[in-house]
């Protein structure tokens, strides 16, 4: 140790993603609720859409343990026959979904699950109505399915986010920190993570605690990068 800093050691950061931490507010009411209509969804699929780090997979895996679904990214989609995909199960969750996907694997993996009856929740950034997808029978299907937003964090959601991701860490902060932090952040999902991640780093370093100067600290260190 020198100059009052400590070594920070790289553990594995896992975050609580139970249905009692999903956190709800305006912003992903709508995509919840469709959750809680499964298995009475109108379409063999439902596809939850919005900004990176807005939940979507947390929500995932909230109708993964009521489900039994096979959670997969969109890579592995074209990698491995339906059949191998579920591996025995009939509900299936494809993650950034609109990110490379093979349109042909994913309408074979469609089909699959509607003809045993299952389900399949589709995430991603954008809605499906404006892929750029090659096959009209894909198309037609996903234009069929609801397409849900999970919009940016309103002010109550983007609080408890930021009180849910310090205590995942095991960090206490106070309300002062947390009325500093809500006035001067960018009001994303992926800025909330990143502050926490910065703040424990930090704090861990120079042996403080997550007070409102260490807050002020992360924000000007953020605002550098």
């Amino acid at each position: 140790m020198s100059g009052g800093r400590q070594f920070v050691f790289e553990f594995p950061h896992r975050p609580a993603l139970g249905e009692s931490d999903y956190l709800v507010s305006e912003s992903n009411s709508e995509a919840i609720g469709w959750i809680d209509k499964w298995p009475d969804w109108p379409a063999p699929a439902l596809a939850v859409y919005g900004p990176t780090g807005a939940g979507k997979t947390h929500l995932g895996h909230v109708w993964r343990a009521r489900s039994g679904a096979v959670l997969v990214e969109a890579a592995d989609v074209s990698s491995a026959s339906p059949p191998q995909i579920l591996d025995g199960a009939v509900n299936c969750i494809v993650d950034n979904a609109d990110e490379s996907i093979g349109a042909e694997a994913l309408l074979h993996l469609y089909n699959h699950i509607g003809e045993l009856g299952g389900k399949l929740l589709i995430l991603s950034r954008v809605a499906p109505a404006r892929w750029t997808l090659p096959l009209a029978d894909l198309s037609s299907r996903l234009n069929a399915a609801p397409a849900v937003e999970i919009k940016r964090p309103d002010d109550n959601l983007l609080r408890a986010l930021l009180g849910k991701l310090f205590q995942d860490r095991q960090l206490k902060v106070s309300d002062d920190v947390l009325d500093y932090l809500l006035l001067r952040m960018e009001r994303s999902f992926d800025t909330a993570r990143a502050i926490v991640e910065a703040s424990d780093r930090l704090g861990l370093s120079e042996g403080r605690g997550i007070t409102v100067p260490l807050a002020r600290d992360v924000l000007e260190q953020l605002d550098a990068n």
